[in-house]
């Protein structure tokens, strides 16, 4: 039985490598050359002693232990995995050694534009993602055959197809992994990615038990369309995709699907099996676009109506009927672990019947006709309203009374506590959130028109008014078409006892309205929210708003979460993770706020605040040296301060190359160039594979001057085949401009791959290596073609993007003199101060101001600028800027006509690392104001690299 095991094995082992039997043509893919169909016919020839031979010749090939082989960089250990397009292993990494889970595109897929495009985009889309509950990209690569592979974390703990039936009878962890894999979702969802084939074969657990979502060779991006071929292998798995999967277009598909596959995901770890069964796929897609999904205690009845209704909801046939996001079913599930009322309701019968009605619109069609004229009737003497529910509700924005923007959080808090409290009661119609947002208190606010907009009886409208610990709030409960109040009330308490009052408010407004209410309503109706589990979930909406958006979304995501984090400092004083999560949002802001007047000031100030009160609450924590450690680096720019910190935070550096790493920056930054380097050594020994790592080293060794161990440092790395990263090409033609071979630099960046040569990854190299030919008119071209955030030296940290106009007055003063530029240095001086000129000084952008006015010719301005550009960020206080700022200086002494001054400065930068390059003072045409000086062309001389 084993050997024929083994010949089963090696069947699928080898046939990929197909060829012909000398003796019947037929094709073989067995390694020895022997044909099954002819292996089979001696097996059942007469001549047993010839069939005995041959099966053992077979069966010895096979029993030949495999040999060891390999895929890039990995040893490749045991195929654990196949699919319909890849098949994956487990390997090891040669030099780090870690194990790993690889994916290769099967080779008989090789052909296939569509499978390449699917597998590059499952690739793409877990490299994107960085979450601690979806698995992993270490590495993308090529075989030496042409075939695409990616190596992912090794997640020990198996799969929930696996471990599901051993969880079926721990609800609470069910609910638990669901919860964290709704996060992870809704993660994704908001960098916009579906993923589309959400199962239990598609969650692994690591070794402790945590959830990692993969395999995303389904995912799409959601402002994308997609050109793949619609087929029952690319719509996601029967038994758990969405009915709309399988039936619109997949550019129709929104986030409801995955939150359909979230439902059935929970409801197969809960009963053992998917909503819907079938003998084949067709049958289960079917039930699912016609039957409303089973319910879950049907099958397992000791679960509790809770979980039924969360299921419940996410199987909604109906996209619109299900949660609205991932992290609302998020929510619902920890609202259920912590045993709070879930905010899902399950659906009336008369919403089914309305459902029902628009799935079988003929049916309905003829009654709807007989009563059209009768409903037409009734509603022209009934009156407007008559549509609207008896038990409807709008909860419109309250009133912040004292208009303080600190009140503002507190006061959007009460009225959607009053919502969600009022949402409790299954009979009750609620409104509020986004549809009401727009209706904002004061005289202009018709209460009649906006009921009838929204279609209720009732509106709830109400004012908070808050002072130190103290607040004060007034609701009225009012029938919207005749305007009387049916209900009001004033409450004037301290502020822990205030969270009870939407609780109180909701009991209210449900005694008042004929409506059922259930024991569990009742308990729900009657649970006030307390200090503590509110700033809770302050904090982590917080969290979550201020890891989405880019460029002004996410300035405003952050606004916005700075004002909950404030809000929940309030609600608990003690939070200290609230405390910590505010002074990185005021660093994050300060990033998004670089250059507003007065931005960093008032940053630097709220972050302190922040940071003191973290230091009073857990004063040895590591989290808290490690708020700490950003706040001197970015803020103080104290980079000892900022190590030692570092140190306390890790405990040591030496056996963790994140914080290894973290520690060669700060230590490069503050000018201990061996310590640096020593750190960044140690981190390459730990992680040899991380490109960040990579490249940092080499750019220090070329701030040192040491350009040949720069070269062969990158040269090593490129040599690996599956290290295109477009960064290293690039710092090989930096490296050769400033060993003032410019020729040599286009011969790099003319080697980096086709897909790689974009504009961003070697603009500005190619535009300085034009300037140092003197190829004028190349320099502009390319210039023209570069992005719109080009940047004038990447290596400072207050960064100057969107610098074309400073990159054409170098030009055509280069081009056509000094005293022909001048009006070119002018105009870009002009525009500069369009951009900037109502912003706070930046050290990077005065010094560029200073170089502009000299190109212009205004020497007493510009030397003014450029000094006082170099005093604000020193050379002592910064080794990286401080140097960049300092040759700034002598350009404007140069251009100035200050000759000596210039020669002085940049004599005194010849010494120190992060200087001028030899390349740059040799061939960059703003020097030459100072060519043929014997004092700059000594120095130049003494720059030049040996060897």
């Amino acid at each position: 039985m084993k050997n024929l095991s083994g010949f089963s094995d090696s069947l699928a082992s080898v046939s990929e490598s197909p060829a012909k039997c000398e003796q019947c043509g037929a094709t073989t893919r067995l390694g020895n050359g022997v044909c099954v169909s002819c292996l089979l016919r001696e097996g059942l020839d007469a001549d047993e002693q010839r069939s005995t031979e041959v099966f053992e010749s077979v069966l010895a090939e096979v029993d030949v232990p495999d040999k060891q082989w390999r895929l890039g960089n990995y040893e490749i250990l045991e195929e654990i995995g196949r699919g319909g397009m890849g098949v994956i292993y487990r390997a090891r990494q040669r030099h780090s050694r870690r194990i790993v889970a690889l994916k290769r595109l099967l080779s008989y897929h090789a052909d296939s534009h569509e499978t390449l495009v699917r597998f590059r985009r499952e690739a793409e889309a877990v490299a994107s993602l960085d979450h601690p509950n979806i698995l992993p990209i270490y590495e993308v690569g090529e075989s030496e055959e042409g075939l695409p592979y990616f190596s992912m974390k090794f997640a020990t703990g198996g799969s929930l197809q696996q471990i599901g039936p051993a969880l079926r009878s721990e609800p609470r962890q069910c609910v638990q992994l669901m919860a964290k894999v709704a996060r992870a979702t809704e993660y994704a969802h908001g960098q916009g990615i579906l993923h589309r084939d959400l199962k239990p074969g598609n969650v692994l657990l690591d070794g402790r038990g945590e959830p990692l979502v993969c395999d995303f060779g389904l995912a799409k991006w959601l402002d994308a369309d997609s050109d793949l071929t619609r087929s029952l292998t690319t719509f996601g798995t029967p038994g758990y995709i969405a009915p709309e999967q399988s039936e619109g277009a997949a550019a129709d598909l929104s986030p409801a699907a995955d939150i359909y596959s979230l439902g059935a995901l929970l409801f197969d770890l809960l009963t053992g099996r998917a909503p819907f069964l079938g003998t084949h796929a067709l049958s289960v897609i079917r039930q699912a676009a016609e039957k409303p999904a089973p319910k879950l205690r049907s099958l397992a009845r000791s679960l509790d109506r809770d979980l039924e209704t969360i299921c419940a909801r996410c199987l909604e046939r109906d996209p619109k009927a299900r949660y609205r996001s991932a992290g609302d079913l998020a929510i619902d599930l920890e609202r259920w672990l912590e045993g709070r009322p879930i905010v899902a309701h399950p659906v009336l019968a008369p919403a089914r019947i309305w459902r029902w009605s628009r799935r079988n619109p003929k049916l309905v069609a003829t009654g709807a006709a007989c009563l059209l004229f009768g409903a037409a009737a009734i509603w022209f003497f009934r009156g407007e309203l008559v549509g609207a529910p008896e038990n409807s509700i709008a909860v419109l924005p309250f009133e912040n009374v004292d208009h303080e923007e600190k009140n503002i959080v507190f006061t959007e808090l009460m009225r959607d506590d009053i919502s969600s409290q009022l949402s409790n009661v299954a009979e009750l119609k609620v409104i509020a959130g986004k549809r009401v947002q727009q209706y904002t208190p004061g005289p202009q606010r018709n209460l009649r028109e906006i009921a009838k907009t929204l279609g209720v009886k009732y509106v709830l409208e109400g004012s908070v008014r808050r002072v130190n610990r103290r607040v004060g709030m007034s609701a009225r409960f009012i029938e919207a078409r005749t305007g009387s109040q049916v209900w009001e009330s004033q409450y004037d308490r301290d502020l822990p006892q205030s969270l009870g009052i939407p609780s109180e408010v909701a009991q209210a407004i449900a005694n008042k309205l004929p409506v059922k209410i259930s024991p569990a309503e009742k308990a729900a109706l009657m649970e006030p929210t307390d200090t503590l589990s509110k700033s809770v979930s302050l904090w982590r909406k917080a969290t979550d708003l201020a890891t989405q958006g880019s460029g002004d979304q996410l300035k405003e995501n952050l606004l916005q979460s700075e004002r909950l984090l404030n809000e929940a400092t309030r609600l608990d004083p003690n939070g200290v993770r609230v405390y910590r999560e505010l002074a990185r949002t005021q660093l994050a802001l300060w990033r998004c706020e670089s250059g507003e007047k007065g931005a960093t000031a008032r940053r630097r100030t709220l972050a302190k605040q922040a940071l003191d009160q973290v230091v009073r609450l857990e004063p040895d924590a590591p989290e808290t040296h490690g708020s700490q450690r950003m706040y001197h680096y970015f803020f103080l720019r104290e980079y000892d301060n900022a190590v030692r910190e570092l140190i306390l935070e890790k405990g040591t550096l030496s056996k963790n190359a994140a914080a290894l790493l973290n520690g060669a920056f700060m230590e490069r930054r503050g000018g201990h160039w061996e310590d640096c380097l020593a750190h960044f050594s140690e981190a390459g020994r730990l992680d040899p594979n991380a490109e960040s790592i990579v490249r940092e080293t080499a750019r220090t060794f070329e701030m040192l001057r040491r350009y040949r161990e720069a070269e062969e440092l990158v040269q090593r790395r490129l040599a690996t085949p599956s290290e295109a990263e477009p960064g290293f090409y690039r710092q090989l033609g930096e490296f050769r401009l400033a060993q003032g071979d410019a020729h040599g630099a286009n011969e790099f960046l003319a080697r980096m791959p086709e897909g790689l040569r974009l504009p961003e990854n070697e603009s500005l190299a190619r535009i300085t290596a034009a300037l140092y030919l003197r190829d004028y008119n190349s320099a502009r071209q390319l210039l023209a073609a570069a992005p719109a955030n080009l940047i004038d030296s990447p290596g400072i940290m207050d960064q100057t993007p969107n610098l074309h106009f400073w990159f054409r007055a170098q030009i055509d003063r280069a081009q056509n003199g000094a005293l022909k530029a001048r009006e070119t240095f002018a105009a870009a001086r002009a525009e500069t101060e369009a951009r900037w000129g109502d912003r706070e000084e930046i050290p990077a952008q005065l010094s560029l101001l200073a170089c502009m006015d000299a190109g212009a010719g205004r020497k007493e301005e510009a030397i003014r600028e450029a000094k006082r550009a170099l005093e604000m960020r020193p050379i002592a206080k910064d080794a990286i800027d401080g140097p960049y700022l300092a040759a700034n200086l002598a350009l404007v002494y140069a251009w100035s006509g200050e000759r000596d001054l210039a020669i002085e400065q940049l004599s005194a930068l010849a010494r120190i690392p992060a200087g001028p390059s030899y390349g740059d003072l040799k061939l960059n045409p703003k020097w030459d104001d100072l060519r043929g000086d014997p004092r700059f062309e000594q120095m130049v001389e003494s720059l030049e690299p040996s060897g």
